[in-house]
């Protein structure tokens, strides 16, 4: 699975000390959010954000890294707009923290769950991963 990275999971040796198996496959830039600071850094609607697309099968693990089973974040699956990539991968999971749980400054539109808002969001505001071609200037 890929998985769209933006913070301290972009760094090689603290991905390494997480996971037994995984690639980074290039540069992205995430449209529609922008990373905020909170108790851990998250993501709030609109903008966009420079990171990483990794690529790995323990999803278990960066779940409880990220305390998805204590509600401090949620993955979410975000569309991968990009058609010169030949490895047939559409989609990366990003993980959101609910600003609530983590202190964040961060208002999410609609009612619900936090989850819910989130795919909401993500779903009718075109919220899209790129990847970043050298030298492309995205």
């Amino acid at each position: 699975m890929d998985v769209f990275v933006y913070g301290t999971l972009t760094a090689p040796d603290r991905v390494g000390e997480l996971l037994d198996s995984y690639v980074f496959v290039g540069a992205a830039t995430l449209y529609g959010l922008h990373a905020v600071e909170g108790r851990y850094p998250t993501l709030a609607p609109g903008g966009r954000v420079a990171g990483r697309l990794l690529r790995t099968d323990e999803i278990d693990r960066l779940d409880r890294y990220e305390g998805v089973d204590r509600g401090l974040y949620v993955r979410v699956s975000v569309p991968i707009e990009d058609d010169n990539v030949d490895d047939n991968v559409d989609e990366a999971a990003v993980y959101v923290g609910d600003p609530d749980r983590l202190g964040a400054d961060v208002t999410w539109p609609g009612s619900g769950q936090f989850r819910d808002r989130v795919e909401a969001y993500v779903e009718t505001e075109n919220v899209r991963i790129v990847r970043t071609r050298p030298n492309d200037g995205r």
